[in-house]
Parts: structure tokens; sequence; C-alpha cells
């Protein structure tokens, strides 16, 4: 188990160096299921703790919320309960807050800069690295673009920065940054001050897309019709 902990505690700091934070939870994850780290109630929180915090840097994608739904059903979140994931909210509160509000709430308690971040004390603390304290205040930035090409087809840019509480420049940035690594399609109109995150659609898509929106209003006529007339015929039976 010693050989199994030195093991991961080298790949944590091989994924440091590339800030690979999902790597990094995932061998965080593995030195919290080792026994001799679960058999110590302060070495296992401290573990869980990493495991979370690193969760929630990782950029979205099908593995890190994979992760994020079994992460949450672990128990133990019960007994730090700052750390917990709360996914009783709905999609969009979840998916706004989630991030901000963990990552808000770990650096205002300067929980980075007082938390060992190695279990081996020895190590050097990466609560010390800028990096990672600067990703920990803007990853919410990133997931909240992400929850805005979800939600919006168009919005203004000042609306935009005001959601994001930053500046339009500032809120271009990131968008851009996002928009590179392909994390979410966008397009900027300048002129207007306009940002669209819907993307070209084929005649086939736009058809298909016709064809279901009216079938749902034909079932919904359907239902009201049978339902008024259910209404009729009750008033009869009654007069």
């Amino acid at each position: 188990q010693d050989l199994k902990l030195k093991y991961y505690q080298l790949l944590i700091e091989l994924a440091d160096q590339e800030s690979n934070y999902l790597a990094t939870c995932k061998h965080y994850k593995a030195i919290y299921e080792t026994p001799i780290i679960t058999e110590d109630k302060e070495k296992k929180h401290q573990a869980l703790k990493h495991v979370v915090l690193f969760l929630v840097l990782a950029p979205f994608d099908n593995e890190q919320s994979d992760l994020l739904h079994r992460v949450k059903e672990d128990k133990t979140l019960e007994e730090i309960p700052l750390y917990k994931i709360d996914l009783s909210l709905n999609s969009f509160e979840l998916e706004v807050c989630m991030q901000q509000t963990l990552c808000l709430k770990i650096a205002d308690k300067k929980d980075i800069q007082t938390d060992n971040i190695r279990i081996n004390t020895k190590r050097t603390q990466l609560s010390q690295s800028s990096q990672t304290i600067m990703t920990i205040l803007i990853a919410p930035i990133a997931n909240n673009i992400r929850v805005m090409a979800k939600y919006y087809t168009r919005i203004s840019m000042t609306r935009m920065a005001q959601l994001l509480n930053l500046t339009v420049e500032e809120s271009e940035h990131f968008l851009s940054e996002l928009v590179v690594s392909k994390t979410v399609f966008a397009r900027i109109d300048r002129p207007s001050g306009i940002v669209t995150f819907s993307s070209n659609k084929s005649p086939n898509e736009i058809l298909n897309e016709w064809s279901h929106n009216l079938t749902t209003l034909m079932q919904l006529l359907n239902r009201t019709t049978h339902l008024i007339t259910k209404e009729e015929m009750v008033h009869k039976m009654v007069q």
C-alpha cells in the first residue's frame, strides 16, 4: 500500500505540471480508496476533499460528468458539508451554481491555502501554486458560459457580461477560449454586440425539428379537445 501511495503521488505531481485536473482527481480517488487511507479519518477526508476540488476544476466532458455523479454518491461527503456536491437542484441551478458556489466557498475559507494538498506533508504544497488558485477562482466562468450555450440561442454581450459579473472584453476573452477549445459553439457579431450559440442546421435537421414540433402540437390539441369533450359530457349528465 505504501508503494501504491508513492506511485500515485508521483502521478499527481506529473498531472499537476500539465494542469490535468481530471487526471489529478482520479489519482486522488485511487489514494482515497486505499485501505490505509480509509482507516485514518483525517487522511480520508483530506483525500476526498482533493477529489472534489480537482473534479470541479476539470473541464466539462462526459468523463467528468460521469465521475461527478459517482463521487456525489459517497456518504463520506456528509462529514465534510462544504465539499458536498448537491445534485438535488434542477439542471440549470445545478450547472450554474455548483462550481461557482463550491469554488468561491473554498477560496473564501482559504482551504486551498491552509490544507496540505499532499497526503504526505513532506511534499510540496500545491496550495501555494498561484496557477491553481487562479483556476479555482475562474473555473465557474467557463462553466457558466457552457450553461448559457445550453439555454440561450442568442444573447447580447452586455447581458452576458452582466450575468458573468465581468467586463465585455473579459467575457469575449473567455468565450473565445472556449470556442477555440471546441467546448462551445458561438459566433460574435461585434457591430450589433450579439452572441449566437446555435450552429447552422442542415435542411434535414430543420425539417425533422419542424416535424417533431408539429407532432407535439397535434398531441396537445388532441388532449385538449378530449378534456373539453369530457367536461361537456359531465355537465350534461348533471343537468
